[in-house]
């Protein structure tokens, strides 16, 4: 595959998580009560980025968490030759029950794996309100889900791919669409 073009390059991914931060602020009054939980892979070191900078401005601790949806997901089917799912750890170490948690993702397109995020969250307790924060929104919801937060609407056709490389995880920080 080659790539289309470049829709967020290190520097534009730095500047929507900022923005990002302060919406988060701003929209909360403040930080009191929230907690961020980013969804396994991508959505963890966006989720810390954002977890960093909310607290280089309030100067105050967050609390956070991981979340690992592989369980909840529609689209699980049985592995050819017997394997279980690869089951990645959940880790939230905050008490969500009345707090306000923001779910942290990547790339926001049909909407089923915030749906799933949203079941796995609910059983870890119950939070008052349950927020979302996006780097890149590029349509095409299958069910009626909407980010809060979003660093980039990339509106695309379903033959097209996002991909979100950030230097946690891959090599570089970048988003890039691709043709299938």
């Amino acid at each position: 595959m080659n790539p289309k073009a470049t829709v967020l390059d290190d520097a534009a991914i730095r500047r929507a998580l900022t923005r990002i931060s302060h919406e988060i602020i701003e929209k909360n009054k403040g930080i009191e009560d929230l907690v961020l939980v980013g969804i396994k892979t991508r959505g963890v070191p966006i989720a810390q980025r954002l977890k960093e900078k909310i607290q280089e401005i309030e100067g105050a601790d967050l609390p956070d968490g991981e979340l690992d949806i592989t369980l909840y997901r529609d689209d699980l089917t049985p592995k050819e030759n017997g394997a279980e799912p690869l089951l990645k750890e959940t880790n939230i170490t905050a008490d969500i029950d009345g707090k306000k948690v923001i779910l942290v993702d990547d790339v926001l397109y049909t909407g089923r794996t915030v749906r799933a995020a949203m079941d796995a969250l609910i059983d870890h307790g119950r939070p008052k309100e349950i927020q979302l924060a996006v780097l890149v929104d590029r349509g095409h919801r299958e069910l009626p889900i909407r980010a809060d937060y979003v660093g980039k609407n990339v509106p695309t056709s379903q033959e097209e791919i996002i991909t979100v490389t950030l230097s946690e995880t891959d090599e570089a920080d970048e988003v890039k669409i691709y043709e299938k």
